[in-house]
């Protein structure tokens, strides 16, 4: 049994693809909520009237009305405003914290027992933010930030390798941001060592070395690379299918084990914030954190991360959230 709803609160880029993603796989009914009227309605329309061409049989349904997501088993918010120019941090997390706290209070009311995964930047703080507003059980209430920090990896690897992206395995931890750890030494194709397969390669191990580091670099900055290159938007096929794989996991309680933003309770040596690591994910949500051993330099970069993180909750404790 699939969940019966879906509610994706944010009609903008990457909530038109999830509906339209969710539609064709059927995953369940669609409830679209934005404050922009008409917005919705016109987007659900548009892909509603496409049921028949790819064969879906779910009802897709666009809203300004946050009655509407009464009863949803799933909510996926993409709400909030990209950085635009001259906006400072402090700016964005004023802005986009008011809009996560009014999405919070109306999906604790209308929606009490659902599944929460945020997007919304800058995430770490929206996700914190998000669940002590709700005061919804820590393992019910995610950030989506890794799944798509490391499929961008895997891909990069697959590139300078040339080899299939679906034998690669990557993975990335830590906050969403500059200061997200890649696991280099983790990475594999299909079991094998990333770095061994670029010595191979390249039969210089600095040169594999400085190879690495460019993908890891590129990897943290991937996302302003996509910016760069469309001038008016950020990223969103890839949030959007990122949040997708979390979804299905859920709904089908598949246990797969994705890097999700989860809050800690002594893992990793972290107590009481939420930040990027592997978990288990199924029906219930984030079902167990997946511990594995770090080595110093791993570990060093990973406190970096968690420090930006605690620094990000922090201002927005100061701004009044």
């Amino acid at each position: 049994m699939g969940l019966k709803k879906i509610a994706l609160i944010g009609g903008g880029q990457i909530g038109g693809v999830l509906a339209q993603l969710i539609a064709s796989k059927q995953l369940g009914d669609v409830v679209m909520y934005d404050i922009v009227e008409d917005l919705p309605q016109g987007k659900c329309l548009d892909i509603a009237e496409a049921s028949r061409i790819d064969g879906f049989d779910v009802s897709v349904k666009g809203t300004n009305d946050y009655k509407d997501i009464e009863g949803s088993d799933l909510v996926i918010v993409t709400a909030g405003l990209p950085r635009k120019p001259g906006m400072s941090r402090d700016d964005l997390l004023v802005t986009n914290a008011n809009i996560i706290k009014t999405v919070a209070e109306n999906v604790k009311k209308f929606a009490p027992n659902s599944i929460v995964i945020i997007v919304s930047n800058p995430l770490d703080a929206m996700v914190t933010l998000f669940q002590k507003v709700t005061g919804f059980e820590h393992n019910r209430v995610m950030g989506q930030a890794g799944v798509l920090d490391s499929s961008r990896f895997a891909t990069f690897i697959a590139w300078e390798l040339g080899v299939s992206v679906k034998d690669v395995n990557a993975l990335v931890l830590g906050g969403h941001g500059d200061t997200m750890v890649p696991i280099v030494r983790y990475a594999n194709v299909n079991g094998i060592p990333v770095m061994e397969l670029l010595e191979q390669k390249y039969s210089d191990r600095s040169k594999a070395a400085e190879v690495m580091k460019a993908m890891v670099e590129r990897t943290k900055q991937a996302g302003g690379e996509v910016v760069k290159l469309l001038k008016t938007g950020s990223a969103f096929y890839s949030p959007a299918s990122a949040s997708i794989a979390m979804a299905e996991s859920i709904i089908f309680d598949e246990k797969r084990v994705l890097p999700v933003c989860a809050y800690l309770n002594g893992e990793y040596g972290v107590n009481g914030y939420y930040v990027g690591v592997p978990a288990i994910l199924g029906k219930n949500g984030i079902q167990k954190i997946v511990e594995f051993s770090l080595d110093q330099e791993e570990k060093a970069l990973l406190d970096n991360s968690v420090n930006a993180v605690k620094s990000l909750v922090a201002d927005m404790e100061r701004l009044g959230f």
